[in-house]
Order: C-alpha cells, then structure tokens, then sequence
C-alpha cells in the first residue's frame, strides 16, 4: 500500500509538470502592422486577451485556428491575407473588412453574407463590437501566426 501512495504523487507531479501554462508575450510578438503605410502598433497584454476573448465568441465559429469554413481556400494567415484586395494584413485593413467586407478579389460587397458591423441586424454577434473590440480582434489575429506558427490558417492539417 505504501508504494502506491509513494507512486501516485509522483505521477501526478509528472502529469501538473507537463501541464500547458499560459504563454507570456513578448513586445516583438504583440507589435504588428497598422496600417498600408508600414506603421506599427503595439498591444497591450489586456487587448491581446480581450481580442482572444472576442475573436473567440464572435468568429471562431468560421475562422476557427484562423481558417475559413465557408472557403477553406482563404484563411487568416499573413500570405492570405497579403494577396486580398485591398491587402488585409494589418489592423487598420482588417477592421475595415469587419465593418465592410468584399470578396477576396475586392470585387463585390458581401456584408450579406458574412458577419460585419454593416450587417449586424442580421448577425447580432456584431451589434455591440466597439472600434476598439475590432481593432484587438484585428490584434488577435495578427499576432497569432507569431503564436501557433504555421498552424493558424494550416486548415484541415490542423484542425
């Protein structure tokens, strides 16, 4: 019997010792680009988790791991969003597509179809996102390739 409780709080400082624990940031990994011009920004600690927080419950139902379900041919990686018109890989482009999304090409309107700041009558997850919820949802997800690497936006490899 002794050996069995001398075992278990070993295995069990084995199993607490593997245990994941919240990544902290570094400046370099929560600076990213703000607008076309190359500025930057920096966030903080609070907007990086309250942009996890809101890309989470507002649009990871299609962009889960930074993929799109409805086009697994576009996803929210830096090379994806680079080659969208406008370009999209950076904070100031992206919450111009929450607010008025265009297909990839630029070419069409398509707030009817995906959830924006335009459309939020018909998607209620966007009525009460403040210019601040989307500038750390834009936050979020460019920091993210820095983060889980080449997994966000990987798609179906991945997720």
């Amino acid at each position: 019997m002794l050996k069995k409780i001398y075992w278990l709080p070993c295995i069990m400082s084995l199993f607490l010792s593997s245990h994941a624990y919240a990544i902290e940031l570094d400046e370099a990994t929560m600076t990213v680009p703000l607008n076309d011009s190359g500025r930057t920004t920096t966030l903080s600690p609070e907007q990086v988790k309250r942009g996890k927080r809101l890309f989470n419950n507002t649009c990871s139902q299609c962009h889960n791991g930074g993929i799109t379900k409805t086009n697994p041919n576009v996803g929210l990686d830096p090379e994806g969003l680079s080659l969208a018109t406008p370009r999209r890989d950076n904070i100031e482009s992206l919450i111009d597509y929450m607010k008025n999304p265009t297909s990839y090409d630029g070419a069409e309107e398509i707030a009817e179809l995906h959830p924006s700041i335009k459309s939020a009558e018909i998607f209620p997850k966007m009525r009460n996102l403040t210019d601040d919820d989307l500038f750390t949802i834009a936050g979020h997800i460019l920091i993210q390739p820095k983060v889980v690497l080449e997994k966000w936006g990987g798609g179906k490899i991945y997720y």
